[in-house]
């Protein structure tokens, strides 16, 4: 089949959506949807851009939970979609519909508690909570820093929390692919993933083997 040529506004090929709670200098929590993110290794890579109350939270504290939800949690997620801590609300995302909201957690009928190594809140609804700090953040190549640049964090995970019923039975540390269902984000789209295809030729490779 042949290619053709676009040039499309953004590239979200798909992406887990993680729910990422964070606090201001005096410990107030703000959480966010989010899908901007990626792992290596146990640093996670969080994209954002300046004019979000998340993205001035990390770079005054650098203290983060990121919380991934399951498919099943996502009214609750959508609940924040257009929602923004920041007051007032910068006129950008006012005038594509953002609206300030203090409490998004109560907005959203979910619950957080403070982590164990920050002070960012773990939501107990859902299954994975990742407790991490930034050690790096810049603006992207060619931009100054402010509300007008998209920042890339690396948050270093500390802690890892999740529901007992996703974990591989029989194991201490692994989770098990066929009970954790992520929800997913492609082209402003929501998405859960579907039946296992077939497992990987690095399935062969213990897990332990890349700690």
């Amino acid at each position: 089949m042949q290619h053709t040529v676009i040039d499309s506004a953004i590239l979200y090929f798909g992406t887990p959506v993680a729910l990422l709670s964070t606090v201001d200098r005096h410990g107030a929590t703000n959480t966010a949807p989010m899908s901007s993110v990626f792992w290596s290794g146990s640093t996670a890579v969080l994209g954002m851009g300046g004019r979000s109350q998340t993205a001035r939270n990390l770079l005054a504290t650098g203290e983060c939970v990121i919380n991934l939800p399951s498919a099943d949690l996502v009214s609750a997620v959508d609940t924040l979609a257009l929602t923004t801590g920041r007051s007032p609300v910068p006129a950008g995302k006012e005038s594509v519909g953002y609206r300030h909201v203090r409490d998004k957690l109560a907005a959203a009928g979910l619950h957080g508690r403070p982590g164990d190594t920050v002070r960012a809140e773990r939501i107990d609804e859902c299954p994975v909570n990742l407790e991490a700090r930034v050690v790096h953040a810049r603006p992207l190549a060619d931009q100054e820093p402010g509300d007008d640049a998209t920042y890339l964090f690396e948050a270093s995970v500390a802690r890892v929390h999740v529901h007992e019923d996703i974990r591989a039975a029989g194991t201490t540390n692994r989770i098990d692919p066929d009970r954790w269902r992520p929800l997913v984000m492609a082209f402003q789209q929501f998405y859960g993933l579907s039946g296992r295809l077939r497992p990987s030729r690095l399935a062969g490779i213990d897990e332990e083997w890349y700690r």
